[in-house]
């Protein structure tokens, strides 16, 4: 399909989560299908929906045929594409199909762009083959599943990746080198140090000097609840643990937690606000391929104890804007902890640090990137 210069760019987004659920990858496509359309991008995406969203989405949507998730209804399983589907995607005729999960749907998109030579791309967003790895029954398909990623992957023009510890995991797994660069931004007049808020710490009953350690995730166990709750659990010194967030294993951290408070999921002001008016936060997960939450508590000016893996070892500098460890040793993390609860200058120090790192995180640059990207594989684009 030629691009003359003479329309818009269209690009077809196609991905199982985009407006359902407020996760990395749905907020992130979202705001990359924005941007898109305020430079005169003709975006068309499709994907599974609910009947209620979960946030006010951008862009316009087709409908794919969908079902709850079987064991994590909170997502939905697309069930390939329809030929309905198909036949609203080529009318579209795009220029690029951008696949952002490489499950049936994205196998279907996939095949459809190389059946019609269209531009077929894709973001990596998560290490789905690290998630198999928590739960015992799905444990033996770690290896196939790694296999499948290896194809799909190899298979797209370019792969959009947020951190360069995901390059070196994904080479190392045998992934063709076909990356680019995509890192995530983060919203620094949003998410930052002049929102903390004594009346927030006092709504909850905490004093103006106790150190809050804070968690911001989907209560999941590939999160590493494990490493979580039996850090959280061991700390010594007098601290509040505050827990953002929900999900199905949301009872499973609250019997191991008793003490710790539970904001429940937040977003917008609210988040930027339970940041900021926290002292500490700890993110122990393996399986991210960035770590926004990181980004943001970064960005808030907290001093950050997270897994030394994919994602936070591209943002976190050990010793400087916080400390890394293993993701299996709840010892080394409530180590780290604990010097930062019981050394105010130090939090401090390392909350600046890590303020100053995120405000090198700019969306608008990171999404002129993508643009870029796509205007790139265009016919007769320069490669210069």
């Amino acid at each position: 399909m030629r691009f003359d210069g003479k329309r818009a760019l269209k690009v077809a987004l196609v991905t199982s989560s985009y407006n359902y659920i407020a996760d990395g990858v749905a907020l992130t496509l979202n705001r990359l299908v924005g941007y898109l359309e305020t430079q005169g991008v003709q975006v068309l995406v499709f994907t599974p929906t609910a009947d209620e969203p979960a946030f006010a989405y951008q862009g316009t949507i087709v409908p794919v045929p969908s079902i709850p998730l079987p064991g994590r209804p909170e997502y939905r399983l697309a069930l390939g594409m329809a030929g309905t589907v198909k036949r609203q995607l080529l009318d579209f005729a795009p220029d690029i199909i951008h696949i952002g999960v490489p499950d049936l749907l994205g196998h279907a998109a996939l095949a459809l762009a190389h059946k019609h030579g269209i531009a077929a791309v894709a973001s990596y967003h998560t290490r789905y083959e690290t998630y198999l790895r928590h739960y015992w029954y799905l444990a033996p398909f770690e290896k196939p599943l790694t296999g499948m990623l290896r194809r799909f992957y190899g298979g797209c023009r370019e792969i959009y990746v947020p951190s360069d510890s995901t390059r070196d995991a994904l080479l190392a797994d045998g992934l063709r080198d076909n990356f680019k660069p995509w890192p995530r931004g983060v919203d620094t007049a949003l998410f930052t140090p002049h929102k903390r808020s004594q009346a927030w710490r006092a709504r909850h009953g905490i004093d103006s000097d106790t150190p809050v350690i804070l968690h911001v995730s989907r209560l999941v166990r590939e999160k590493r609840l494990d490493t979580l709750t039996a850090v959280l659990s061991q700390i010594a010194v007098p601290h509040v643990s505050v827990i953002v967030g929900d999900g199905p294993d949301r009872d499973i951290v609250a019997r191991a937690l008793p003490n710790a408070i539970f904001t429940g999921f937040l977003s917008g002001e609210d988040l930027a606000t339970a940041y900021a008016s926290c002292d500490i936060f700890v993110f122990p997960s393996d399986s991210e391929s960035f770590g926004n939450v990181t980004l943001e508590a970064m960005a808030s000016g907290l001093p950050t104890v997270c897994a030394d893996a994919t994602g936070s070892r591209s943002l976190v500098v050990s010793g400087q804007t916080g400390f890394l460890a293993p993701a299996n040793d709840p010892q080394a993390f409530a180590r780290h902890l604990t010097a930062l609860a019981q050394d105010g200058a130090l939090r401090r120090r390392m909350g600046d640090a890590a303020r100053a790192r995120s405000l090198t995180f700019s969306w608008e640059e990171t999404l002129a990137r993508m643009l870029g990207y796509y205007r790139a594989l265009l016919p007769g684009a320069s490669t210069t």
